[in-house]
């Protein structure tokens, strides 16, 4: 994540796996709540699950991917 970028719904949360071999976690942010550097977010993860989640070390946030315009 870039340093100083504010979260936006639609980004990409991916924590990464704690012990070898374990898989990568994704969800896509729907929401954001509180604070400008005490942010948590409403996430829905990759199982549809949703809930609220609250950043740690282990956490990177990547920026939405823009829609590409189709060709004409």
């Amino acid at each position: 994540m870039e340093p100083n970028r504010q979260t936006h719904p639609g980004d990409v949360i991916a924590i990464h796996g704690h012990r070898v071999g374990e898989a990568e976690r994704l969800g896509e942010v729907l929401e954001v709540l509180g604070e400008p550097g005490h942010e948590h977010m409403r996430v829905r993860w990759e199982d549809g699950h949703e809930s609220v989640f609250y950043p740690s070390s282990d956490a990177v946030i990547r920026p939405a991917r823009k829609a590409r315009k189709p060709r004409s």
